[in-house]
């Protein structure tokens, strides 16, 4: 199972929001950099990076980001790094592209324009996931702003039927409280889809990850984790030490 810690970045800082609200902010390190380079000498394979400013964004033309301080991250660590958050254009995934990102999450696009984002996978083969966040199964678009009117299970199906080569899916409800995952859904998107999934939102502690290890839907091949390592519930170190960091099946 890849342990996979999370980098959430706004106005160039590492945050964490809570349950997606961007007026409910904590920051954790003002050098995202510094902070890519603790997690990785821990041990980790893959970090994970969302670009809040660029979430948010649904006008199609350049909006604010973080790729600055993304492509210094990448520069920086050897491990894998995937980026999601603002990836509308192919001009985004050239940018990404051309920082040196590993992988693409592809969420908003997904569910507003589904053939252009095939169009990206085939000029890209192998280096996207979908990033479904959903509330109450509704799944979420715009940095969790907007409303698909979409059900998550249908949205892993089209990930599917596009060519993804995995899911990233994450109960909005969850995200940033500790109070645990949503391991049913999670593993109800893995039986539905067929892709590689990677559980996110909730991880609060080590019976968490324990759970998510064993009694998870055998497509469940990682997880993110964001607060509880900043807060000091988690200790990366360990966690690589228990959960030896081979490839995932989402790697394939």
């Amino acid at each position: 199972m890849l342990i996979i810690p999370a980098i959430d970045l706004l106005d160039g800082k590492a945050v964490r929001l809570y349950q997606g609200d961007y007026d409910q902010v904590s920051t954790y390190d003002n050098d995202p950099v510094v902070a890519a380079l603790r997690l990785e000498a821990a041990g980790v394979r893959r970090i994970h990076v969302v670009d809040l400013d660029a979430a948010r964004n649904l006008t199609g033309q350049p909006a604010r980001h973080n790729r600055k301080v993304i492509a210094a991250i990448r520069a920086a660590v050897d491990c894998e790094v995937e980026v999601g958050g603002g990836i509308r254009r192919l001009q985004d995934v050239q940018a990404l592209a051309e920082a040196g990102v590993d992988w693409f999450i592809v969420g908003t696009a997904l569910v507003k324009s589904p053939e252009q984002v095939k169009h990206w996978i085939s000029a890209y083969p192998g280096r996207f996931l979908a990033g479904i966040d959903a509330k109450d199964g509704t799944v979420k678009i715009a940095g969790w702003e907007g409303d698909s009117g979409l059900n998550d299970i249908d949205v892993a199906k089209t990930a599917l039927e596009l060519g993804f080569s995995g899911i990233i899916y994450t109960n909005i409800s969850r995200d940033g409280t500790l109070v645990g995952p949503d391991f049913d859904r999670t593993n109800a998107i893995a039986a539905a889809s067929g892709l590689p999934v990677i559980l996110s939102g909730g991880i609060g502690s080590m019976n968490d990850i324990k759970q998510a290890v064993n009694h998870s839907h055998p497509g469940v091949c990682g997880i993110i984790t964001g607060k509880a390592l900043y807060e000091g519930r988690l200790d990366l170190a360990e966690l690589c030490l228990n959960f030896p960091q081979g490839a995932a099946d989402a790697d394939q």
